[in-house]
């Protein structure tokens, strides 16, 4: 056998090789097998609404399956309509003002983050994460040679970081902040306050700042949703606003995202999608703009749905001995600490991961949910309830029923 095929040495490039698979992804995959195969699961793990996507957008979808235009190849950068309605968009639901020209249309929500870190990080930058974060966010900021800087926070600051956290990890390497309110996977939401005083910290130290907006419409109670460009105007040149259909008119599968950001910035990220992808599929990019471009009373529909299962899903895990869950206050997320049951005796077995709880889970009580170490926070269980009521309660009641069963 030649050295160039000698077993020790990878197939597969040390970059994508040292990639880790979606963990929510994985799990939601996990338990649609098992359901397949008979058995019936609840699965907690997918980020995803249950609802259909809107009528009306799924009417401008098969419009636009019947429009020759539709059937070529379009800008790179995403139809000129659309970028226009998203700028319009923008200007509509978070007070900030921004031209076509700064807009790129993307594969989604994940494409446009990989693409924005892609373009204005060099290797060794440093990006700070506040964790528990979304998992696509330390792949991306690597794939773009960039360095994940993780700042914790716990739950008994409701997941939110501090202005003095973050400071305390800014190095002279430091590049871009992330910031994402409201959060996956918490639920946690950020005052206008707060906001600003990140904000205006990343303005003082010259730092880029890239905030994900995907969940704003999905803010409950008291809680209100802002946007970091609108309260502080001085860091547009260096803040990429990423955004999407996906959570809020119910699409995931449509996969349509986009940046805003500057316009260089903006028209580096498209030369990159210009040789990744090209156009976003036309269908869906007539879809996206007739959900943007409508009124938000499905997404009212669905958050009054959720806000209903939030209340429920935080009292029934709060009413588990060792389990402690915060209220979220944004998303569709629950993120209860799990820590105090790690080492206990349950059902013949002593988890001291939650990886472990999570897999006695699933194996016992047929109910899928993802640990927090794939969150970057060991000792913490996520759990989407984006899924019918009467499957949220079954799925609980049969936590209940497994948990309250742990032994010292």
């Amino acid at each position: 056998m030649s050295a160039a095929t000698s077993p020790s040495e990878s197939r597969v490039s040390a970059r994508i090789g040292a990639i880790s698979e979606s963990a929510t992804l994985a799990v939601d995959a996990k338990a649609k097998a098992l359901k397949a195969a008979g058995r019936p699961v609840i699965g907690f793990g997918a980020g995803e609404p249950d609802f259909p996507t809107p009528g009306y957008i799924v009417d401008a979808a098969v419009e636009a399956c019947r429009t020759p235009k539709y059937h070529r190849y379009t800008p790179a950068g995403g139809l000129p309509e659309l970028k226009a309605a998203i700028a319009e968009k923008t200007l509509r639901d978070s007070g900030y003002e921004v031209d076509a020209s700064q807009v790129l249309v993307t594969n989604g929500g994940k494409q446009a983050i990989y693409e924005a870190f892609a373009a204005i990080l060099d290797p060794g930058d440093e990006v700070i994460v506040p964790a528990p974060y979304w998992t696509t966010y330390p792949e991306s900021i690597r794939l773009a040679g960039g360095v994940p800087v993780e700042v914790v926070a716990d739950e008994t600051t409701g997941y939110r970081v501090s202005v003095e956290q973050l400071e305390a990890a800014r190095t002279e390497r430091t590049k871009v902040v992330l910031f994402v309110s409201p959060s996956n996977p918490t639920g946690a939401v950020y005052s206008e306050a707060d906001t600003e005083a990140i904000g205006r910290w990343a303005v003082e130290h010259g730092l880029w700042v890239l905030t994900d907006e995907i969940y704003e419409h999905l803010v409950y109670g008291d809680a209100k949703f802002t946007s970091m460009p609108a309260v502080v105007p001085e860091l547009r040149d260096k803040c990429i606003v990423v955004n999407g259909v996906a959570k809020t008119y119910a699409m995931t599968g449509w996969r349509v995202g986009w940046i805003v950001g500057p316009k260089d910035v903006v028209k580096a990220a498209t030369n990159l999608q210009s040789h990744a992808t090209s156009n976003v599929a036309n269908v869906s990019q007539a879809a996206a703009l007739a959900a943007i471009s409508g009124n938000l009373d499905a997404v009212a529909e669905m958050r009054t749905a959720f806000d209903r299962r939030r209340k429920t899903i935080v009292r029934m895990l709060n009413d588990i001995d060792g389990v402690f869950c915060p209220e979220p206050e944004g998303a569709f997320y629950a993120y209860p600490s799990v820590k105090e049951l790690l080492g206990r005796e349950i059902r013949g077995k002593r988890p001291q991961t939650s990886v472990e709880l999570a897999a006695l889970i699933l194996d016992e009580a047929e109910v899928a949910v993802v640990p927090g170490e794939a969150f970057g926070t060991p000792g913490y269980l996520r759990l989407s309830y984006a899924l019918g009521d009467d499957d949220l309660v079954e799925g609980v009641s049969r936590l209940q029923k497994l948990l309250g069963e742990a032994k010292a």
